[in-house]
């Protein structure tokens, strides 16, 4: 029986490993992590990711997990509102939808929905990866050496280990090579609410601060809010030191109003705390033999563009498209051609999505005390009437235009 490994059991991982099971493949997913990981904000049901999890008969379920949404707001240090947009502007796809869950939950329900074909590897990433046999041979394989000192050969490997991929660096060169960054950074974290907590009410509350500084916070489970510090950054402490990322936050946002000194604090007691650059990946080739990128490891548009989960989710779905077309699980011969298909269809719709709508840096993160009045400004002014014909051309020719599109009018969801 074919075999497959997927590095990376995150939510393009483990989609493809649930799609994979079902067309007969047996599919063996290592997780560096110790167990399903848990955090990661929301992530909204339009367009593609609808549309993958309705395929994989997971819609349903990702629709009971739903957490309440009113819309998105920017307020000043005292709470008053500067700008906001309800869940309604344009006609439902505008920054924030109103079908959103937490990225934990979407991967629970994926990971779940996984049969006996997928074998999960937690603690688990590889050391090297080497062609086995030539490629085309329907004898050939990768032979994957774990970080556990065991080997194994599979007839694919699939490399979602997200933008800081390691399969990616051990196949097509380091990271270095292929980041963008963004000039920004971002810890998210959960909140648990206490009786002093202030509430949110359903509402994604976002406060700026001259210096490229926002505080946000949002929606969780009952009883919780998810948090949001963004600064400017290409840099950051290693991902190991968390000591040092607390650190930084707390010196970043030292002279922050509103809840800053609140969330700089839950930061320290959050499970789920994580930082990490805004990063574009760009790789001029996604697959060599029968070695492929998939997700972030590919293709990151990062957190700015709204459209992660999609783009996970419906390459997914593509790459297992591709190799049923080209016979496998059954014909393990053609995986490289498969593999050629399926960057032809995806290609086109990551660069499109890489393609960030003018000023979102900005938008995001504004630099003066102006810039953060000028955006409260644009927020109101892009929900005029007599703005929507400007703003639906301006996003037409990209992926955040299509009417399919996760984000698709005038400004991409901040889920991910």
């Amino acid at each position: 029986m074919a075999h497959a490994l997927v590095v990376g059991g995150g939510i393009a991982g483990d989609t493809l490993a649930l799609l994979m099971e079902r067309d007969g493949w047996t599919v063996t997913v290592a997780e560096i992590a110790p167990a399903l990981r848990t955090g990661g904000q929301t992530v909204d049901l339009r367009g593609d990711s609808r549309e993958v999890l309705e395929r994989a008969g997971l819609l349903q379920q990702a629709l009971d997990c739903l957490v309440p949404q009113r819309g998105a707001a920017w307020i000043d240090a005292r709470e008053r509102r500067l700008a906001e947009m309800p869940v309604e502007a344009f006609d439902g796809r505008g920054y924030v939808s109103r079908e959103e869950l937490l990225r934990t939950d979407l991967a629970r329900i994926i990971h779940e929905a996984t049969g006996p074909g997928v074998t999960h590897r937690f603690g688990e990433t590889v050391e090297s990866v080497e062609d086995a046999g030539t490629p085309g041979d329907a004898g050939a394989g990768v032979r994957a050496r774990f970080r556990s000192g065991t080997e194994e050969t599979f007839d694919l490997v699939v490399g979602a280990d997200g933008a800081h991929s390691r399969v990616r660096a051990l196949r097509f060169g380091p990271e270095e090579e292929y980041r963008k960054p963004l000039g920004l950074a971002h810890a998210w974290f959960t909140l648990t609410e206490g009786p002093g907590t202030p509430p949110i009410d359903g509402w994604f509350l976002t406060h700026n601060a001259p210096g490229r500084r926002g505080v946000e916070a949002r929606p969780g489970h009952p009883g919780q809010q998810e948090v949001g510090l963004t600064f400017a950054a290409d840099a950051l402490p290693p991902r190991h030191d968390r000591e040092a990322q607390l650190a930084l936050l707390e010196r970043t946002f030292a002279d922050v109003g509103w809840r800053a000194a609140e969330f700089l604090a839950a930061a320290r007691q959050a499970d789920d705390f994580a930082l990490d650059t805004f990063d574009q990946i760009h790789v001029p080739r996604w697959h060599t033999g029968r070695v492929v990128l998939l997700g972030d490891s590919a293709w990151c548009a990062s957190p700015l563009s709204g459209l992660g989960t999609a783009l996970a989710l419906r390459g997914a779905a593509e790459l297992t498209d591709a190799l049923r077309a080209e016979g496998a699980p059954g014909d393990t011969s053609r995986v490289p051609a498969a593999l050629t298909a399926f960057e032809r269809t995806m290609r086109p719709r990551t660069l499109s999505a890489q393609q960030l709508p003018p000023g979102r840096v900005a938008s995001m993160a504004p630099k003066s005390a102006l810039g953060i009045r000028v955006n409260a400004l644009a927020m109101r002014a892009l929900q005029s009437k007599a703005a929507r014909p400007l703003v639906r051309r301006a996003f037409a020719a990209s992926e955040h235009g299509r009417a399919d599109a996760p984000a698709g009018a005038p400004l991409p969801s901040p889920s991910a």
